[in-house]
């Protein structure tokens, strides 16, 4: 295979996988915002809801990451 495609598809991967998981933090952390402004008494659930939410957001990045070293590692 080509090892200017593989990068290019390793390239696009990490992008998607990155803009994905910043609009969805970003999303994320804003609604939990509004909703401390409209029941600052729980807070402290919301964080921690919060903080979940933006693990799993994350780890599709991650996969996305490990997804790309394979194609640039593996498949050469």
């Amino acid at each position: 295979m080509d090892t200017s495609i593989v990068a290019l598809a390793a390239g696009i991967a990490i992008a998607i996988a990155a803009f994905g998981a910043a609009l969805g933090i970003g999303m994320a952390s804003g609604k939990a915002f509004d909703a401390a402004a409209r029941q600052p008494e729980i807070i402290g659930k919301i964080q921690g809801l919060l903080f979940t939410a933006i693990i799993f957001i994350e780890a599709t990045a991650i996969y996305a990451l490990v997804v790309s070293l394979l194609l640039i590692f593996v498949f050469k």
